[in-house]
């Protein structure tokens, strides 16, 4: 539980401190989506390259699904297109050879009504599914700080 409450605690500050850094920034003027960060050398290989990621994209679609708070939002969702999408963006992410080819985080979300709490909903499934999946928690960490900077595009309900 202690490694959880610090993992949450440090994507609020993520969120809080891209937050402060965007405020003044009018949404109009902002780009869709940040540049991508450099992935952390050794990442890809940390989570067990492009098949460790499709066991762990499983895992998490499965429990966004059956998720108590959020899984009817994914209820008219082909889980098929959705996992070969989101393995391709975590394989990117983390340094692999994959390419995501699919839209904009903003583009993708804009109708969606995602709030705050959704999103963190989201966050504890994949938490889940990386214990599940074994991945050390420092390599954890490493994946959501890549993801982080994304949640101002996802979040479209304030």
């Amino acid at each position: 539980m202690k490694k959880h409450t610090a993992l949450y605690c440090a994507l609020l500050l993520a969120s809080a401190s891209l937050a402060a850094a965007h405020a003044q920034t009018p949404a109009a003027a902002r780009p869709p989506t940040a540049t991508a960060p450099q992935p952390p050398a050794g990442l890809y290989a940390a989570l067990g390259e492009k098949a460790g990621i499709v066991r762990l994209v499983d895992d998490f679609v499965e429990r966004l699904v059956h998720h108590p708070r959020i899984g009817s939002q994914f209820k008219d969702t082909k889980p098929a297109p959705l996992k070969e999408s989101l393995v391709n963006q975590f394989c990117q992410l983390s340094g692999g050879p994959c390419v995501y080819d699919g839209p904009e985080m903003g583009e993708l979300h804009a109708d969606m009504d995602i709030n705050k709490g959704d999103f963190n909903a989201l966050v504890e499934a994949l938490q889940a599914a990386m214990d599940a999946q074994g991945i050390a928690f420092t390599q954890q960490n490493r994946l959501l700080a890549l993801l982080a900077p994304m949640h101002r595009d996802i979040i479209t309900e304030h």
